[in-house]
């Protein structure tokens, strides 16, 4: 039997340009398209069970619209887009959950230019709010002092109820669990029991730390689904404690349903990849 001639340095070098080209051109293509996706929001629809919902409010709707990040990657027509596209949808309330600013220092001018677009938002039942850990310059008070002039309805540690007839809903809400104080007990002070409450959280992890019975929903972001997934190997990088548990979607935690939303910006690098931006529409039904 004829024996294959040997490669030779030439031969080898050759083999090895070639694929380091198509390696490149691979690479190239996937950054494109990483860079194109941020772009491409989804609209996504969703039917969740409330415990203990009152019958005049089955069929209401919430829309989750989470993780900004106003700043260097994403640009305030971007999110005029998103509020645009959000508002269409009509919803009966809408949650924001968070991390409107992109990043440190630069709060200062991103934060309340961002709070000032997503105030244009308007809902039946209202419009909430929580900080993300993004958003916590000066502990937070930045702000503090820039939802006080917008109609948004800050959460942060409180709750209210949003009546109608003899029935109530509650919505709650706590500070970001990394860099802010949450305080759940104080949030549900004036809560009674088998209340129907959704709880605002902007980072998912809370569920684990701090479970309350009287909270049927909690809703969240943070996690940017990884915001870059790979086959195979998936989420190489996932800003939770609990690995991919709170990657998105609903999840169960230790005491109630938890709701993550893959969000609109990004933190890092400004790529998504099997992981585009996308607003939530919950339809919320009796459980």
């Amino acid at each position: 039997m004829e024996l294959p001639p040997k490669p030779t340095r030439r031969s080898f070098l050759h083999r090895a340009l070639r694929t380091s080209a198509a390696t490149a051109a691979i690479g190239g293509v996937t950054a494109c398209y990483g860079f194109w996706e941020v772009s491409q929001i989804r609209l996504r629809r969703q039917t969740i069970a409330l415990p203990n919902l009152p019958p005049s409010f089955v069929g209401k709707t919430l829309a989750v619209l989470t993780d900004f990040h106003h700043g260097p990657y994403v640009g305030i027509d971007f999110i005029r887009g998103a509020i645009s596209l959000a508002q269409s949808l009509n919803a009966d309330a809408y949650a924001l959950v968070g991390d409107f600013a992109h990043k440190g220092n630069h709060a200062a001018e991103q934060l309340p230019l961002c709070l000032e677009v997503v105030s244009m938002l308007k809902a039946p039942l209202g419009v909430f709010a929580v900080p993300g850990n993004h958003d916590m310059l000066n502990g937070g008070q930045l702000y503090r002092d820039a939802i006080r002039t917008t109609s948004l309805t800050d959460l942060t540690n409180r709750a209210v109820p949003i009546t109608n007839g003899a029935d109530t809903l509650w919505f709650a809400g706590v500070d970001d669990y990394w860099w802010g104080k949450p305080d759940l007990k104080r949030a549900l002070a004036e809560v009674p029991a088998n209340a129907a409450v959704v709880l605002l959280s902007h980072n998912p992890d809370f569920a684990e730390t701090s479970p309350d019975d009287r909270v049927g929903l909690m809703l969240s972001g943070h996690t940017h689904g990884g915001q870059v997934y790979l086959p195979v190997l998936g989420a190489p990088w996932m800003p939770s404690g609990y690995g991919k548990k709170y990657s998105g979607g609903l999840v169960r935690g230790p005491q109630s349903q938890v709701f993550v939303s893959r969000g609109l910006g990004e933190a890092g690098v400004p790529v998504r990849l099997n992981c585009p931006p996308e607003i939530h529409l919950l339809t919320l039904v009796e459980a």
